[in-house]
């Protein structure tokens, strides 16, 4: 048995991002083929030109695209073709990601990942904007709308 302060396990987040666009992220239970293509090829056009990182779970499903190239990041390679294929729009996404989970939030409940996930996706497609503007564009996503753990309508137990 692992003491207090062992590190909680690792939950895997996989996060698909547009280039000068939006951000799509998502808590898997397992980081392969199979649990990634269906993510992959209901989020992204397949007019696209997927860039990975050399996992071997984008092979296969990067055969369905305009285009696929990986970096080979285990060989000091961060970019290629002149600078076009790069991973480098993604880690930035996970730098901020990260940075949240250790100054901010500490720990992640398992449950909650995809709405933590969707917290970090919102700061990103709003990293330009001034405090009021996001503020705004937050209170827009919420009228109409209540966050109920039970439904209103039942007693507490």
């Amino acid at each position: 048995m692992c003491p207090r302060s062992c590190p909680a396990a690792k939950k895997a987040v996989v996060a698909l991002v547009e280039r000068e666009g939006h951000v799509r992220s998502f808590h898997v239970a397992n980081v392969n083929a199979k649990t990634l293509r269906p993510l992959i090829v209901t989020n992204v056009d397949r007019a696209s030109h997927l860039m990975t990182d050399e996992s071997m779970v984008y092979t296969r499903v990067g055969r369905e695209f305009a285009g696929h190239t990986s970096v080979i990041h285990s060989q000091s390679e961060y970019v290629r073709m002149g600078g076009f294929a790069h991973s480098n729009t993604a880690e930035n996404f996970f730098s901020i990601f990260k940075r949240g989970v250790i100054g901010t939030y500490h720990h992640m409940s398992e449950a909650h990942l995809g709405r933590y996930a969707a917290e970090f996706d919102f700061r990103y497609h709003t990293r330009s904007d001034t405090d009021a503007e996001r503020a705004d564009q937050s209170l827009r996503g919420i009228y109409g709308k209540r966050l109920t753990y039970r439904r209103t309508d039942k007693l507490a137990a």
